[in-house]
């Protein structure tokens, strides 16, 4: 039997055997057959189709689009007439871990040192969740419509422990500031670094520095108490808190809180007002517990809001105030020296601990020395003690 539906011939195939007079078995086959073979349509052929194309143009040309590398002076120079493409280039170029890119990147920072040091440095820190990029928006908004120069914002993201990775998305939320031509942002990765600062920030500072900027903001990621790492780069150190977040016990704790040179409460606004200026009186009472600072200023409790603006001006006016004093007493020059001393020592630290894991010999015995160690079989002490020893024979030899 067979018929025809539209294009499609079908024939089906009947087969049964029966058995007593009962059917025993029944076959059915359905055979359809496409209209590319039936004698009809003779003249139609259907190709076998194409490959699947490249994802990758195959007629590009490698190495046309190549960026050219710029030198140490030229990369100086243009950071010295102010352009932003060439100052980020040199940024990325410190924070790179590339040993190649090391000696070229201490060259530009030695003929931009010269140029630095004029700017006024803020360093601004908070738990996570206090506002921090959104005041920072109103807070460069209205310093440079108050004093004009231009702002950088040196914005520190948290890296990923098992990942490494970094989202850099503070600039999403400085949406007036992003695009202003005098302000400059620049997200960086922490990188693993101690405090919760990048180890590149201050090299960065003293490249905004000698491209014209006078004012530098430095965002930290805001991981509590122990950050005392950006105080020391910064000449103004900025806390922000939550109402809230503790009483005045919160305060004694030794750490973030008695380096601070002024404290402001955000989102001091609405239903919030009261237990905002609730936790100002606890604050204040809590720096009473603190011994004088060698600066000679008694830091400051504010209340404002980030989200409505509202507060903004007292908090600058303190700044300012905070400026004016230390720079009358000296403090400011000799706080800046001491600033300096510390990223030397600092400096060679992060020198011997790379050519201790960059050393051949070394990376050989680590892994020997992790198993033992894993295995229990010696204490992690000793195997450290082992390298150590291996570390400065191999340096006297």
């Amino acid at each position: 039997m067979s018929s025809k539906h539209g294009r499609k011939e079908v024939l089906c195939h009947f087969t049964y055997a029966v058995s007593d007079g009962n059917l025993d078995s029944f076959n059915y086959e359905t055979i359809m057959e496409h209209p590319e073979n039936n004698k009809e349509y003779k003249g139609l052929t259907v190709n076998a189709g194409v490959e699947q194309p490249s994802i990758v143009n195959p007629y590009l040309k490698r190495g046309r689009f190549k960026r050219h590398e710029m030198s140490v002076g030229d990369m100086v120079e243009g950071i010295l007439k102010g352009n932003v493409t060439v100052l980020s280039q040199a940024v990325t170029l410190i924070e790179s871990v590339n040993p190649d890119h090391y000696a070229k990147a201490q060259e530009v920072i030695e003929k931009c040192l010269p140029h630095s040091g004029k700017s006024l440095r803020i360093g601004i820190s908070g738990v996570p969740g206090a506002g921090k990029s959104t005041s920072i928006d109103q807070f460069g908004l209205h310093v440079l419509d108050r004093t004009g120069g231009k702002l950088a914002v040196l914005a520190i993201d948290p890296s990923s422990e098992r990942s490494k990775g970094s989202i850099l998305g503070d600039k999403t939320r400085m949406e007036k500031l992003s695009v202003r031509q005098d302000a400059f942002i620049r997200p960086s990765p922490t990188a693993g670094s101690l405090g919760g600062v990048a180890r590149k920030t201050r090299e960065t500072i003293i490249l905004c520095e000698a491209a014209g900027y006078d004012k530098i903001f430095v965002e930290t990621v805001g991981v509590g108490q122990s950050e005392t790492a950006c105080h020391s780069m910064v000449d103004f150190f900025l806390l922000i808190q939550l109402a809230g977040t503790g009483d005045e016990l919160q305060g004694i704790k030794r750490g973030i809180m008695e380096i601070s040179d002024g404290i402001v409460i955000n989102k001091c606004d609405g239903e919030n007002v009261e237990k905002c200026r609730l936790a100002a009186r606890n604050f204040r009472n809590a720096l009473h517990f603190f011994p004088a600072p060698e600066s000679g200023w008694q830091p400051k409790v504010l209340c404002y809001s980030g989200f409505y603006g509202t507060g903004v001006k007292e908090i600058w006016d303190m700044v300012y105030e905070y400026f004016d004093f230390v720079k009358g007493n000296g403090y400011f020059f000799r706080r800046r020296n001491e600033q300096s001393k510390y990223w030397m020592y600092e400096t060679i630290n992060e020198h011997l601990r790379d050519h201790f894991y960059n050393d051949p010999a070394i990376q050989q015995r680590l892994k020997d020395a992790e198993f033992s160690v894993l295995e229990g079989r010696r204490t992690s002490f000793a195997a450290a003690s082992g390298l150590l020893d291996e570390y400065f024979k191999n340096m006297n030899s």
